[in-house]
């Protein structure tokens, strides 16, 4: 296999780990920003490299819509194109193609859907996906799966299940093998642990150089998806990075982390910036109310990021209730800022043996929640 993988310390079913790629090292558990269209929204790919992501995570579907795969590959690749000379990881566009319920049709052979752009029919399947995802030059491609929502019924998952499997397969047997680069297989399974068994044989019989747990944070709720990663990531080799596809809020990692969890991606630091949401370590603020109005903190006393060094909370009060783009910038960098400092946080704690104290002043932190008085 073309990635490598090394396991420096453990903690319970937790890992402190490295991921070799032919663009650069990942230090796990690691969190990736989504840059859905060769772009993490309101942000210059150097502005992210600044708050300490090591990968991002690009969008089959949206990329081979616009501008096509082919375009990227002319243009020496994606890592050139968006002028990120980091790892890149791409998901199959399998999920976004899936969520596409009145525009698109399921087969054995892959999906027919029309573009939500302009309408174009466009016919993806697991061969098409992987070779997409070559000429996007991805160092992480991801095998090509459906995604059932929570809750189904056995039935159900279990014939999703069996077919992503097949598809994991086909994804597998299309995947070139070269130098600083690998595809992940995709545990399905729903939230029923027998499924969840029978697709991790599947995949470790296939054989790939990561696996993901997907088919979850689909409408289940934290309590559930813990549930299910009690068991599921044990399901998979000790060996190979395991990724928590689509996860997610804060206490979400940290509870996927403390269950054998590598790797996360989500939207949520990137959307919650642009609809004044700002994390920090006592919780989420809306920078909307009117109580940030005359308050001339920072929104966190302890971050680094530019918005915290150098702007209050009052002034960005002032820029949303304006509408300035430059709101979006300053809070969505902030926030990614925060995922970053979450996750170094977590790897410090491991190599230090006190991953469990760094747990227990998380949840203290979160539930004092924002400090009102100035």
């Amino acid at each position: 296999m073309a990635l490598k993988f090394d396991i420096l310390h453990t903690s319970g079913k937790s890992r402190l780990g490295k991921l070799y790629t032919k663009h650069g090292v990942v230090d796990t558990p690691a969190f990736m920003p989504v840059g859905t269209c060769a772009t993490v929204k309101a942000m210059m790919p150097e502005s992210v490299a600044a708050t300490g992501a090591q990968i991002l995570l690009g969008n089959t579907y949206h990329l081979m819509l616009r501008p096509g795969a082919d375009l990227v590959q002319k243009m020496g690749g994606l890592h050139k194109f968006m002028n990120w000379n980091k790892p890149i990881l791409t998901d199959s566009g399998g999920f976004q193609v899936m969520s596409l319920s009145g525009l698109r049709k399921l087969t054995e052979e892959g999906v027919a859907f029309s573009s939500h752009v302009d309408g174009k029919k466009f016919f993806l399947s697991p061969e098409e996906s992987i070779n997409i995802q070559y000429k996007l030059d991805s160092n992480i491609t991801m095998c090509m799966d459906e995604c059932v929502k929570l809750p189904a019924s056995h039935e159900v998952v279990k014939k999703s299940t069996e077919m992503s499997m097949r598809w994991a397969r086909r994804s597998r047997d299309a995947f070139i093998d070269r130098d600083g680069y690998g595809i992940f297989g995709i545990q399905q399974g729903g939230d029923y642990q027998d499924l969840r068994q029978y697709s991790a044989e599947k995949l470790k019989a296939i054989g790939f150089d990561g696996y993901a747990i997907g088919g979850l944070a689909v409408g289940e709720g934290q309590e559930k998806m813990f549930e299910v990663l009690d068991y599921a990531p044990g399901m998979l080799p000790e060996d190979k990075p395991r990724y928590l596809m689509g996860v997610g809020r804060p206490d979400d990692i940290v509870g996927a982390v403390l269950r054998g969890v590598d790797m996360f991606d989500c939207v949520m630091p990137t959307r919650s910036g642009r609809t004044s949401q700002a994390f920090t370590a006592r919780g989420t603020i809306n920078i909307r109310n009117a109580r940030h109005r005359e308050d001339p903190r920072p929104l966190e006393a302890e971050c680094d990021c530019p918005l915290c060094k150098n702007y209050s909370r009052a002034y960005i009060h002032h820029l949303q209730k304006c509408n300035e783009v430059l709101a979006v910038m300053l809070l969505t960098w902030h926030n990614i800022r925060y995922y970053q400092r979450l996750m170094q946080g977590i790897r410090h704690a491991l190599a230090e043996d006190r991953l469990q104290e760094f747990v227990q002043d998380f949840y203290a932190k979160q539930a004092l929640g924002d400090i009102e008085e100035i």
